[in-house]
């Protein structure tokens, strides 16, 4: 009779915490086509997910718009249109002035290394700003760059130029030189060069290809421009409803590690697009003087001020606020 005994106390000892929690079924919005890096590598996330959680965590990731346009994400995930999302902060100028510290031109270097100090940064203040979201993870892609149908060299070139900015600080830069913005997110981007509505874009470089905007374009500045923050958000409803196993599962997947895996493939893929542009014939990829870079960083200084500013009406502390973010781009050599 011990045997039996000894054995179903130890069985019970490593019956899972699942064992009687209810299936989760998950819906991921992403707006990005199926063919783009950050959709293999987030199903690679959600598989891992479902592993951990012995299966009662199961989630089904639609790319392409399926749920909703890419500048609504935020607000799907908060109404609950979709339980997690991939959001742009940047299509909403002024709604996130925090994490909009990441957008200023010419902060940083690298995206993994970049994608680990805004995590570490920035979960520090998303639980204010993004307060009816959970945030899963913040982080970036690797440096893009302006790319259009004319050669600009310094900040004077924009001047009557219109240009499809990738967020809202660059369309503020855009402003702030004398072109014109057009509104576009990244799968009509190329739609809207076609037709002559813009003339420039800023973009990273692997994604020109994915999006055909390599077709509309010819001149490539070289340089580490901007970097585009994203956010990983999740519903607080369908979060709150898993158990504490389940919940346990999912911020052991919301971690800065978790966002270097999902997002090092794709800053891979934007790296290497650099070479393949630089490769081809009818393509110019032109860098600057260290005069013509300098003229780039005087131009653009406004935009902290602006930055700052935004964060004060919002209530914040801009000036820790971005002591903050430097020690942790400090810490990770993340640093333009």
């Amino acid at each position: 009779m011990r045997k039996p005994l000894l054995a179903l106390l130890v069985a019970a000892c490593v019956t899972p915490a699942f064992a009687q929690d209810k299936t989760v079924n998950l819906k991921v919005s992403i707006w990005l086509p199926p063919a783009h890096p950050l959709v293999p590598s987030t199903q690679a996330w959600a598989k891992d997910i479902e592993k951990a959680s012995n299966g009662t965590i199961r989630m089904t990731i639609f790319p392409s718009e399926q749920l909703g346009k890419a500048f609504d994400h935020y607000d799907m995930a908060r109404d609950g249109i979709a339980d997690v999302t991939y959001v742009n902060p940047g299509y909403q100028p002024g709604r996130f002035p925090i994490i909009a510290a990441g957008q200023l031109p010419f902060t940083f270097n690298d995206g993994k290394k970049g994608t680990l100090a805004l995590n570490e940064w920035y979960h520090k203040y998303a639980a204010k700003e993004m307060k009816d979201t959970k945030l899963c993870f913040a982080f970036i892609h690797d440096p893009g760059a302006l790319h259009g149908k004319k050669k600009i060299v310094v900040p004077s070139d924009l001047q009557g130029v219109k240009v499809r900015p990738a967020q809202s600080t660059i369309g503020e830069m855009v402003k702030l030189l004398g072109g014109t913005n057009v509104q576009a997110s990244a799968p009509e981007a190329r739609d809207a060069i076609e037709r002559g509505v813009a003339d420039e874009i800023t973009f990273p470089w692997g994604s020109v290809f994915l999006f055909g905007i390599d077709k509309v374009t010819k001149y490539h500045m070289d340089v580490p421009l901007y970097t585009t923050v994203f956010t990983y958000n999740i519903n607080l409803k369908a979060y709150n409803g898993m158990s504490d196993a389940q919940k346990k599962v999912i911020d052991d997947h919301c971690t800065p590690e978790w966002a270097s895996k999902v997002v090092d493939p794709w800053n891979e893929f934007e790296f290497n697009g650099r070479a393949k542009m630089k490769a081809l014939k009818d393509h110019e990829v032109y860098s600057l003087t260290p005069d013509q870079l300098a003229q780039w960083k005087k131009a653009t200084e406004p935009l902290k001020a602006s930055w700052a500013d935004g964060v004060k009406k919002a209530g914040g502390d801009p000036v820790a606020i971005e002591a903050d973010l430097q020690a942790a781009l400090k810490k990770f050599d993340a640093a333009y």
